[in-house]
C-alpha cells in the first residue's frame, strides 16, 4: 500500500464532510474515508458504461504497457490497449462488450488516481455525470467524510490541467450530497448548477476537452457522458476490481 502523501489539515480540508480536490496527489490525502474520483472525459464515464452491460474493470496505472498486459493475463482480463480495433477507453465502445467480461482499463488520470486512492486505503468510488445523483444517494448511506476528485487532464509536460468537464462532474455529485461542504467543493456545485441551466452537452462539447475527442472521432463518447444523472449505476472498487453496488446490481459472487 503506498504511503499517503503528508499535508497540512487545511490543505486535507478537514472540517468538512464534503471535501473537492484535483488530481493524483489529491488521492492519497484522505486514507480511511471516501475519495470519489472523476474524470468525465472519459475513464470515470466509461466505468459506468462497462458496469451498465455487467462487465468489470480492472483500473491501472499509466504508462507501463508491459506490466498491463501481464496483469490482464494474471486476472483472465482483456486489456483496452486504446486502438480502435478491441476494448478502449470509449464508453460506447466497452458498451458492445459481452456481459461477464472483465477489462483492464489503464488510463493517465481516472485509472491512475482510483489505484493511488486504494493504495492509501480510500474507500474509492467512480462517478461521472451520468450516474452523480446515485452516487450521491449511495453515499448518504456511509456516513460523512467524502472526498470528491477531479483528474483532470494532462498538460504537453505531464503537469495537470483542471478541465471543466470534471469541475461539473465533480459538483454533480457534491451538489447530491448533505452534510457540510468545504468552500471548494460549494463552488464546484454552483459551478455545476449554473452550468446545467445553460446546457450540459454543449459545455461539454465546446470545452478543450470535448473539442479534442470530436477532433479524434469521439464525438458520440461526449454526447453519451453528457446525459446527466441517467445511470444507477455505482462503481466501487472491490479486492481490484469495480463492481455495481447501485440499487439495481446483482449481488456480487
Amino acid at each position: 500500500m503506498a504511503a499517503p502523501v503528508t499535508a497540512p489539515e487545511w490543505h486535507r480540508q478537514e472540517g468538512f464532510d464534503v471535501r473537492f480536490e484535483w488530481g493524483p496527489v489529491a488521492a492519497t490525502l484522505v486514507p480511511g474515508t471516501t475519495a470519489v474520483i472523476v474524470d468525465v472525459l472519459r475513464f470515470s464515464t466509461a466505468v459506468e458504461a462497462a458496469l451498465s452491460v455487467g462487465v468489470t474493470v480492472h483500473p491501472f496505472r499509466w504508462n507501463d504497457a508491459a506490466a498491463a498486459a501481464a496483469y490482464a493475463s494474471s486476472v483472465g482480463a482483456v486489456l483496452a490497449a486504446g486502438d480502435r480495433t478491441g476494448p478502449s477507453l470509449s464508453p460506447l465502445r466497452l458498451r458492445e462488450l459481452a456481459g461477464g467480461t472483465a477489462v483492464v482499463l489503464p488510463s493517465p488520470n481516472g485509472s491512475t488516481c482510483a489505484a493511488l486512492a486504494a493504495e492509501a486505503g480510500s474507500t474509492v468510488v467512480a462517478a461521472c455525470l451520468r450516474n452523480a445523483p446515485a452516487v450521491g444517494a449511495w453515499l448518504e448511506g456511509g456516513g460523512a467524510g467524502v472526498t470528491v476528485v477531479a483528474c483532470g487532464e494532462r498538460w504537453a509536460d505531464g503537469s495537470l490541467r483542471p478541465c471543466l468537464e470534471d469541475m461539473l462532474g465533480a459538483g454533480a455529485v457534491i451538489a447530491a450530497l448533505a452534510g457540510s461542504r468545504s468552500p471548494e467543493a460549494d463552488a464546484a456545485a454552483q459551478v455545476y448548477g449554473a452550468v446545467q441551466a445553460h446546457g450540459l452537452e454543449v459545455a461539454l462539447r465546446a470545452s478543450a476537452s470535448g473539442r479534442e475527442l470530436e477532433a479524434k472521432g469521439y464525438g458520440d463518447d461526449v454526447g453519451y457522458a453528457a446525459e446527466a444523472g441517467v445511470s444507477a449505476v455505482v462503481p466501487v472498487l472491490v479486492e481490484s476490481r469495480f463492481v455495481d453496488l447501485g440499487p439495481a446490481a446483482v449481488s456480487l459472487p
